[in-house]
């Protein structure tokens, strides 16, 4: 597997609390679909589907917004590969600043979840290495099996803390997931425009990560 220093590993757990933020958001504002769980919107479509209910267009349209912004994000950093964690992060800046103002003019829930979508999309190109993601920030399906795996790994004599990074990639999504639901509830469409701002100032962070060549992997175990 591929293993990231302290700093890498502190921007992959805010934007995983940027996600849960964000998903808990779309989670509200759709009744019940997501924005960043693709798995989640694929059983909703199924189920849907067969049950000819009404959320299954939009499931599809999340899912497909979902895979757009994926392609732009990873345009966007071929493009640019020297650049790319600053410039993919503000491009996710502006796609949700996006949201917010359709929210902010009541343009309606459609209309404001495709990009949150797609901003989605395109943040899974923050890493990456020879065209694989290499932490997924949106899902944590993959971190748990990992979680659980190093800590097995730990219990039968191995490195003792190999899964702290996981459970904390986990933990940032919950703890954005709560967050985001607060925000919502509280000043609807401001908690859009805040997470917009946090992805600007992420994308400083990211920058200066690929400068100081503190974003890269190394092999390992």
């Amino acid at each position: 597997m591929m293993r990231y220093g302290i700093s890498a590993w502190a921007l992959a757990v805010v934007l995983a609390a940027l996600a849960g933020f964000i998903d808990a958001i779309g989670f509200l504002r759709s009744g019940g679909l997501f924005v960043s769980f693709m798995s989640g919107n694929s059983t909703r479509l199924g189920v849907d589907l067969v049950a000819a209910g009404p959320i299954a267009a939009l499931a599809a349209l999340l899912i497909g917004s979902f895979v757009v912004g994926v392609v732009a994000g990873g345009l966007v950093g071929s493009r640019w590969p020297t650049r790319r964690k600053g410039l993919v992060l503000l491009f996710v800046s502006l796609i949700i600043a996006c949201s917010a103002l359709i929210e902010t003019t009541g343009g309606g829930a459609v209309a404001m979840l495709v990009p949150l979508a797609l901003a989605m999309g395109v943040v899974n190109n923050v890493f990456q290495r020879d065209g694989d993601v290499t932490i997924g920030v949106t899902y944590m399906t993959g971190a748990l099996v990992r979680f659980g795996q190093r800590l097995g790994e730990a219990l039968r004599g191995g490195d003792r803390w190999a899964w702290c990074p996981f459970l904390l990639l986990w933990s940032g999504l919950v703890a954005g997931a709560i967050t985001g639901a607060f925000a919502y509830s509280h000043i609807g469409a401001g908690a859009l425009w805040i997470a917009a701002g946090g992805a600007g100032a992420l994308s400083l962070w990211g920058g200066w990560l690929q400068r100081t060549g503190r974003d890269q992997p190394r092999e390992g175990r």
